[in-house]
């Protein structure tokens, strides 16, 4: 019996170890023997705090957890040995996403323009903004310029798209009208994935339903998901997502700060905690965005660099993966959101493009990721 205790025990650490596909109830277990870096990957605190958070939009202000820039979990498994690889020997990978909340100049983002006139934009640029509003153009279906800027480093990308109009900002786009452009998006070797309404996100019937209308726009299955807004209910939202059918989620991030929410710069299964078992779902956690930068830690984009290199340079020393969210309206200045983004953030997406590429970090999409770091 001892002999084949041993025998199952060297099994699992060489499965940890030397695989590229880490045996996830083995590192849970090892995780376990440390109780706080346990509950920091748990985010136990998170099940009790769950219950008072509006809209189910965790702040990074409401958490214990203040050194959100070092992922202190993931750290902790490569000291224990642990081995995460990626395609052709990268030491690390790069997993390039974009929301697509909006196709065209919505009433909100008009409003929030007139406040920081005339200092984001000159005056030629609120002109285009307000008569690509009143013309009901459609600025931001920008995803072959997208598209052109990543290949420049051999890099491809995920586009998260909503498939309801309903929402709180306003009436949102109709997938069935921007058909062409998705297809075109796949025939790019690019992913399409699911960015889940406002108010689906807690709703299984509707998230399969939003799920099955994409579907069928894509033909193909769509395996990849990422709330709206980034709503997220701990352990729920993974146990919801894997029952609709999807095999990872990239939701897990704060909205109003950048770093590892729970300590981890690695795909990762969630435990669920209520139930003591491993969730089926693969969750990449979402690390640095746009908007969080910009409208909630209210950086520019110079501070943003020096943040964003010290990443970097972090997670390609833990083999991890870095998680970007860069909104399709970002690319889109004068005309991106509300004019807010200059020009300065789609040279700071190109600029974090070529400094991993020089590091020769794997830029790729979540669909490729997910699939190399576990049994898919």
């Amino acid at each position: 019996m001892k002999e084949y205790l041993i025998m199952c025990y060297i099994t699992n650490l060489m499965a940890s170890h030397s695989n590229s596909k880490p045996n996830w109830n083995y590192i849970h277990n090892e995780l376990k023997k440390d109780k706080d870096i346990w509950n920091l990957f748990l985010k136990k605190e998170e099940y009790r705090i769950s219950e008072s958070i509006k809209n189910d939009i965790l702040s990074y202000k409401l958490t214990k957890q203040k050194n959100v820039l070092i992922p202190i979990v993931s750290e902790y498994l490569i000291k224990k040995g642990f081995n995460f690889e990626y395609e052709d020997g990268k030491k690390f990978a790069v997993f390039l996403s974009h929301d697509v909340d909006d196709i065209n100049i919505t009433g909100k983002q008009l409003f929030r323009s007139i406040i920081p006139y005339p200092f984001h934009r000159d005056y030629f640029g609120t002109k285009k903004f307000i008569f690509s509003y009143l013309k009901k153009e459609k600025p931001y279906i920008n995803f072959k310029k997208i598209i052109n800027l990543e290949e420049k480093y051999n890099a491809i990308s995920t586009f998260f798209f909503l498939a309801t109009q309903q929402d709180i900002f306003g009436k949102k786009y109709h997938i069935d009208e921007i058909q062409d452009e998705i297809l075109d998006i796949i025939d790019n070797n690019c992913e399409i994935g699911l960015h889940t309404g406002f108010y689906s996100f807690d709703d299984l019937e509707k998230i399969k339903k939003e799920k099955k209308k994409l579907e069928k726009i894509t033909k193909k299955r769509v395996i990849g998901v990422r709330n709206h807004i980034l709503r997220f209910k701990i352990p729920r939202t993974w146990e919801i997502l894997n029952q609709a059918g999807f095999f990872y989620d990239s939701s897990y991030g704060y909205y109003d700060m950048i770093g590892f929410r729970n300590g981890m710069c690695h795909p990762f299964f969630p435990y669920d905690l209520n139930q003591n078992k491993k969730i089926d779902i693969l969750e990449i956690p979402v690390c640095v965005a746009d908007i969080t930068m910009f409208s909630y830690m209210k950086i520019g984009v110079k501070e943003a660099w020096i943040l964003l290199k010290k990443l970097i340079d972090n997670i390609e020393k833990l083999n991890g993966v870095l998680t970007i969210l860069w909104h399709n309206w970002t690319f889109s200045y004068p005309v991106s959101y509300a004019g807010l983004f200059d020009s300065e953030w789609t040279k700071l997406y190109e600029k974090i493009l070529k400094y991993c590429c020089e590091k020769k970090a794997w830029i790729t999409n979540g669909v490729n990721i997910a699939k190399y770091v576990s049994e898919y």
